[in-house]
């Protein structure tokens, strides 16, 4: 089919574009406003990082990687498809379908790459060298992001092989597993590796700044609707229901975690507030566009409660997940990423990138398309877990994780940075 332009498509593409870049900034007020005031500084640097390094690597040859030509039997796509992002308008699978210019998808895409990456900052937080963080976007971009994103949106073995031939087409509409479960598990090895902060477990480690954490669970929100509704590619009812479900699913996450708090500690609080906002964001994201109200609201009550009983098991199991990335994006994004398998109605709301799939099993399609998304998500966790553990242990005997004990002790913000974010911190530092 001859690529022809569609206006609003492509318009509404570059709105929703602009709204997901600027969920990383958001990422970052969320994320610095929990650590310590002597760590928000280098916080936000790796989440603002993230957008120099991976934006780089996209343009030059991640999107080629990503959604070039099937390589080695559909593990990952050819760069020389898209080098410097060279694209005619048709070059990309959905184009003629959407009538939106393939440069804008790779724009739209980037800023997915972006953000996957700055997430698993939250789990490495106040203890590792800014320069080795920097080091590990390139590799895990390269290495882990690009595959798994190229299996489940770019043709590759989770959208056309055996999985596929067996069972159903796995349903991602807008990034649970190539977002959220690789993140989460990539956090997760990285916590592993790296190990734990100095006194993690022995003694307080609170939210410096929560105006902070809820203005980031606000900046997020408002992005997410670019993220969800504008992965649908086009300005259509199922981008409409996409921003519903969004809205919907993240309203009943937030009260559920609060809900939660309160029967456990006796208060609702505005952290938990705050972290019931994005566990509902991350489970609805894979199922945005292909589930009903009712779906919606189930998965954000089942994320909400499962999350915030899930960021305590890194105090049973003593690994030391900072930012409660395991809890929040591993989980939230396997509750969505499962729940598709019951709730899907692609009948009724399928996009175009997913009409080989089924509906669920609560709406007359039978467990298949259930087990086709567990398997898909145990798929990227193993991948996941497994390739960024390998690129941690690297990076470890190499250029070195950890900053010294009397660094952290003093400020990650004053050791890596030569700076502080507040006053009192830098008279404490040139006291010690």
């Amino acid at each position: 089919m001859e690529f022809e332009l569609n206006p609003g498509n492509t318009a509404w593409l570059l709105t929703a574009s602009s709204l997901v870049l600027l969920m990383t900034p958001g990422l970052a007020f969320f994320y610095g406003g929990m650590v310590r005031g002597k760590s928000v500084l280098n916080m936000m640097m790796m989440s603002f990082s993230a957008i120099g390094v991976v934006g780089i690597i996209w343009a030059v040859y991640g999107y080629g990687l990503a959604f070039g030509a099937d390589t080695a039997g559909g593990f990952i796509g050819n760069p020389a498809d898209a080098l410097f992002l060279k694209l005619d308008d048709g070059e990309w699978w959905g184009a003629a379908d959407t009538g939106v210019p393939a440069l804008v998808f790779a724009g739209f895409q980037a800023t997915f790459a972006i953000i996957t990456v700055a997430l698993i900052s939250g789990a490495i937080a106040d203890r590792v060298k800014f320069v080795t963080w920097l080091t590990f976007a390139v590799l895990w971009v390269t290495l882990v992001y690009t595959p798994v994103a190229h299996w489940v949106w770019g043709g590759g073995i989770l959208a056309a092989g055996p999985i596929v031939d067996a069972l159903s087409l796995p349903i991602d509409f807008a990034g649970g597993t190539v977002v959220h479960i690789n993140a989460g598990a990539a956090g997760l090895a990285l916590a592993l590796v790296i190990g734990k902060r100095k006194g993690f477990g022995t003694e307080p480690m609170r939210p410096h700044n929560l105006p902070f954490v809820m203005l980031g669970a606000g900046l997020l929100w408002f992005g997410w609707f670019g993220f969800n509704a504008g992965s649908e590619l086009a300005a259509d009812g199922t981008a409409g229901r996409a921003w519903v479900n969004t809205l919907l699913a993240t309203c009943v996450a937030m009260l559920a975690w609060m809900a939660t708090e309160k029967l456990r500690d006796g208060s609702p609080t505005s952290l938990g507030a705050a972290s019931g906002v994005v566990a509902g964001l991350v489970a609805i994201t894979p199922a945005a566009g292909t589930v009903q109200t009712e779906g919606a609201l189930v998965i954000g009550l089942v994320a909400g409660v499962l999350c915030a009983l899930a960021v305590g098991l890194k105090f049973k199991f003593g690994f030391d997940d900072s930012l409660d990335v395991v809890g929040v994006h591993l989980v939230g994004g396997l509750v969505g990423t499962v729940l598709i398998g019951f709730f899907a109605t692609n009948g009724e709301y399928g996009s175009f990138y997913f009409e080989g799939s089924l509906n669920g099993l609560f709406y007359g399609g039978g467990a298949i398309q259930l087990v086709t998304q567990v398997v898909a998500a145990l798929i990227a966790v193993v991948y996941s877990f497994v390739l960024t553990y390998g690129i941690g242990l690297l990076l470890k005997v190499t250029l070195g994780w950890r900053v010294t004990e009397q660094e952290e002790v003093d400020g990650i913000d004053l050791a890596e940075h030569g700076e502080t974010a507040y006053e009192a911190n830098s008279t404490i530092a040139e006291v010690r």
